[in-house]
């Protein structure tokens, strides 16, 4: 549908892109990823026709229609929120108003008989038109994208001037999905969406009936919608048919590939450059240094992306709190004469990994400066348990640091000093490095800060953390750095996050917030979805049971209990069938180990040998580049097969070592 022929974008003495070649099928759901400042905005606009590539074209139909969404900057106004959605239904919006004058026109005595059947006509070829167009679900479709993006029905006459950024932002999707263009371009669409419209924008673009190119840092949004990876990286874009989790496998052996290509690549270069400098001056070496010179010429470069480091993390330790670390009791809390939460009971205990969920407004925010004491309820109590070091990261969390310290200086304050070795290698993992550590906060973007301050939460000691959408603004990369640290942490956890990947790892407990209630529901956040359809099948009348859940033990301790929505207990002869399917997967996965262990035991056995036969290589070689070794030929001959030997020997070795490198990835997918 659409191609890239030739393309090349630079700015400055930066090149994004050298001579790409690339092509979008009509139904391709394809994940742009790469490292930050790779280029894929830029590849957006030049897809958008936004901006004009340095050389190359992009190639479309002319019928194609493109739909752009850019990660900020949109606003709307002059009209209502549903006023605004249906302008992207524009030719039904004519048709509509163009029937109506019609019918108006009709209704009027004296009409003209050849004029009336002249419009009668017209009537009638518009409205088939605007019926084969669905035009009679035109309030139907834009209804159900608004609702899906979270607005709700009581804002839809609401003007779209008094909507926040994040808020306009979703507008502006839900105006290009109702347009439904041939290729749907979308820059961080999940940004500004909670969690129910995440889900619900993941099974819209499933259906979509045309091409999406989304980028993303949301890894579990990737897994769900795309099936096609383009890794943005060394300007050029690399394909992979597959969703994102399966991209890291093979992305990583590629990698691992092409960097044992370039190690021996570069050894057979640095050995030819070795016997050009020897015999650079000598006249009966000429022919063979020209000769080796030309190939060195004719060699093509392997290039190997730099290798960001994984870093392992573990917070500073902290001493250890009473079993009960926070209650709310009877909580209420009202801004003017919107009550957002009514007598609310929660209570925290050691250890407990809580996720607050619910869509924007709910009061998620609101419950959670309520439990970090930032804000004290309008009646109700809160209770802190004993010795609680507790550290609260708020939306606002950015603009509370000094904007007069450096970037390391930010670190630095506050930290223990057995944390201060680890600050370079923490920045390293959130985007700074080199001279960036020196730049002063003040002068850092709201994405920069956000990460720096998620940085320097990691490096203060607690038993408590209270994390706001910690992960705004994060890469997929930082993402894991801080999923990793959390994983490990032994403290007590309540958080909100709209990445559901981040939220299935952490969760052991969901709070759903809403309606002035917050209700608990112990297990992950699977089983919190899985309880909330079954209340749905329920209130529908509807007989259908839900695929169960998997099993994740949980206490269930403090806050509403959910009655209806509580899963029932498995059958024995079920818990047998599940124990047993248990034992096997686990006996699989044993065996599947040992075999892995095997291939990296002969793996490393053949490294070993490949590495002593290049040695041995490498000492016949510095025999056999001495003039006067082929002054004895009786006694060069056996140097010689021996060389021979071993060069074959090494080929073979290889090969062994390629098969076995294979079994292994295989073994690992």
């Amino acid at each position: 549908m659409i191609q890239l022929q030739s393309l090349t974008k630079a700015f400055g003495d930066r090149i994004l892109l050298d001579n790409v070649t690339w092509q979008i099928g009509d139904r391709d759901r394809v994940g742009l990823c790469g490292p930050n400042g790779a280029g894929k905005t830029t590849l957006l606009k030049m897809l958008a026709g936004l901006d004009e590539p340095d050389t190359g074209v992009v190639q479309r139909p002319n019928s194609a229609t493109l739909g752009y969404l850019p990660q900020d900057g949109l606003s709307h106004r002059g009209r209502t929120i549903v006023d605004e959605a249906t302008q992207a239904l524009e030719p039904l919006v004519l048709m509509k108003v163009e029937m109506h004058a019609l019918e108006e026109r009709l209704a009027e005595p004296g009409v003209p008989e050849a004029e009336h059947e002249a419009i009668l006509h017209r009537y009638s070829e518009i409205q088939d038109r605007f019926r084969m167009a669905d035009g009679y679900q035109m309030d139907l479709k834009v209804g159900s994208v608004l609702n899906g993006l979270g607005f709700e029905a009581s804002q839809f006459h609401d003007m779209a001037e008094h909507l926040s950024g994040g808020w306009q932002m979703r507008l502006a999707l839900a105006k290009l999905l109702l347009q439904a263009p041939d290729l749907l371009l979308l820059d961080e669409p999940t940004n500004h969406l909670d969690l129910d419209a995440r889900n619900w924008l993941e099974d819209y673009l499933v259906g979509y009936p045309h091409a999406v190119i989304v980028v993303s840092h949301d890894r579990y949004f990737l897994d769900a919608v795309v099936t096609r990876i383009a890794d943005l990286s060394l300007r050029t874009i690399t394909d992979y048919h597959c969703n994102y989790s399966k991209y890291l496998v093979e992305r990583d052996a590629r990698l691992d590939r092409l960097r044992e290509a370039k190690r021996r690549q570069d050894e057979e270069i640095g050995r030819v450059e070795a016997f050009i400098d020897r015999f650079r001056y000598q006249a009966t070496k000429a022919a063979q240094v020209q000769s080796r010179i030309k190939m060195l010429e004719r060699i093509e470069r392997i290039e190997v992306p730099p290798e960001r480091k994984r870093i392992h993390f573990q917070f500073p330790a902290a001493a250890r709190s009473g079993r009960v670390v926070l209650e709310l009791k009877h909580a209420r809390k009202a801004y003017g004469d919107k009550v957002v939460l009514k007598s609310v009971d929660l209570h925290v205990e050691r250890g407990d990994r809580i996720a607050l969920v619910g869509h924007n407004g709910a009061g998620k925010s609101t419950l959670m400066r309520l439990l970090s004491g930032a804000e004290a309820p309008d009646a109700g109590e809160r209770i802190e348990g004993h010795q609680v070091v507790m550290q609260y990261f708020a939306q606002d969390e950015a603009t509370r640091l000094n904007p007069a310290l450096t970037v390391y200086e930010t670190l630095a304050a506050g930290s223990p000093n057995t944390m201060i070795p680890a600050i370079r290698n923490i920045l390293g993992g959130f985007l700074f490095s080199g001279d960036d550590i020196y730049k002063k906060a003040a002068v850092l973007s709201g994405g920069e800060r956000t990460r720096l301050a998620v940085a320097r939460m990691l490096l203060r000691p607690s038993n408590t953390l209270l994390l706001d959408e910690p992960t705004n603004h994060l890469d997929i990369d930082s993402k894991e750095v801080l999923l990793d640290a959390l994983v490990d942490y032994g403290g007590t956890l309540v958080f909100v996050s709209h990445d559901r990947y981040f939220v299935d790892r952490l969760a052991t407990k969901v709070i759903d917030v809403g309606n002035g209630q917050a209700t608990l529901y112990p297990g992950d956040y699977e089983a919190f979805l899985w309880r909330q359809k079954q209340v749905a099948l329920s209130a529908s009348g509807a007989t259908a049971p839900a695929a169960a859940p998997p099993a994740r033990p949980a206490s269930a301790s403090g806050a509403t209990r959910p009655g209806p929505s509580s899963a029932p207990a498995p059958a024995p002869a079920a818990q047998a069938r599940n124990y047993a399917a248990k034992k096997r997967d686990e006996a699989e996965q044993r065996k599947r180990e040992r075999a892995r262990r095997a291939l990296q035991d002969r793996i490393g056995d053949l490294e070993t040998r490949i590495a002593e036969a290049e040695r041995g290589i490498k000492e016949l070689e510095a025999r056999l580049a001495d003039p006067a070794f082929y002054g004895h030929p009786d006694a060069a001959k056996p140097v010689i097969d021996e060389h021979q030997a071993l060069m074959w020997k090494v080929g073979e070795l290889l090969s062994q070592w390629e098969m076995l490198t294979g079994e292994l990835e295989q073994n690992r997918a």
